[in-house]
């Protein structure tokens, strides 16, 4: 069989979370039109009759302010160390800006395994556009492969998985056939939440925030889970909340709701509220919140 392990590297909301989860037919990555949504590498396994293919959803790159963002382009640039191929996803709706894309593509020149450069959201590209594009991606790219998807539609995506088995070795299976992700439950969970804040609340809130499953225990049929929502200021806190606690109500009602379709069980979710300042930039609160490269 085919197997082996594949990186999905690029900018901010190319569209690489969408693109795991429809080649895994599962959610493992959060989704949210907003940038800097993903904030760990997560693994996603597609299985079929001859080959297991480990996909890496990566943060998106973005010029660091704060430990996190270190941290977030570590994981970026970490998941291409022993690994069998790499795409470059590429958001084929905008124009190549030098000034904003040639640090990443030089960082990629040297890359000696296979390189696809993957141009998604073609649905929402013309072809004066995308032409542009594919001439300037191979002047840094020469050697690469160059494919057009659309993960949202599951446009060409079958085509993709067969260029990219054609590069890989011959090998073994690296986990279980009905295993989708590296990442526990506890993790996703999390994640889910954090994706409602992201959809719900002001740009800057949400990505000062953090979650975390403290507990989760069951009683009769209900799975009881017990989350903490970390930001850095009270005032973030007061709009989490919301008035009379709205907001956190309607967070927490759509994260159960998304809980309870994945775990196919009922859910009863509570989530607390507690500041700490500058989180963000404190190695001890990054690796409490999971943002460590020990697993």
């Amino acid at each position: 069989m085919k197997s082996g392990f594949v990186s999905i590297i690029g900018k901010t909301n190319a569209g690489k979370s969408t693109l795991i989860n429809t080649i895994v037919d599962s959610k493992i990555s959060i989704i949210t039109p907003k940038p800097q949504t993903t904030r760990n590498a997560i693994q996603g396994v597609y299985n079929d009759e001859d080959s297991q293919i480990v996909f890496i959803d990566t943060p998106g790159i973005l010029s660091p302010h704060q430990k996190l963002d270190e941290y977030m382009n570590k994981q970026a640039y970490g998941s291409l160390s022993g690994i069998d191929a790499v795409i470059l996803l590429v958001d084929a709706g905008n124009p190549y800006n030098e000034e904003k894309d040639r640090d990443l593509l030089e960082s990629l020149k040297n890359i000696a395994c296979p390189f696809f450069v993957v141009f998604n959201k073609i649905d929402l590209t013309n072809i004066y556009l995308i032409e542009g594009l594919k001439k300037k991606y191979l002047e840094f790219f020469p050697k690469a492969k160059i494919i057009e998807i659309s993960a949202i539609r599951n446009a060409n995506i079958d085509g993709l998985i067969k260029e990219i088995k054609e590069v890989l070795p011959d090998g073994f299976a690296f986990y279980p056939d009905d295993m989708k992700s590296d990442h526990p439950m506890s993790f996703l969970i999390s994640e889910i939440v954090r994706e409602k804040m992201l959809l719900y609340l002001e740009e800057e809130v949400p990505h000062s925030a953090a979650v975390k499953v403290e507990k989760m225990e069951k009683i009769n049929d209900t799975l009881h889970i017990y989350t903490t929502i970390v930001c850095e200021k009270d005032s973030q806190k007061g709009i989490i909340i919301g008035s009379q606690g709205r907001m956190i109500k309607k967070i927490g009602s759509a994260a159960r709701k998304d809980i309870e379709k994945i775990m196919n069980r009922k859910i009863n979710l509570k989530t607390f509220v507690r500041v700490e300042n500058k989180w963000r930039n404190s190695t001890n609160y990054l690796k409490e919140f999971g943002y460590t490269e020990d697993k």
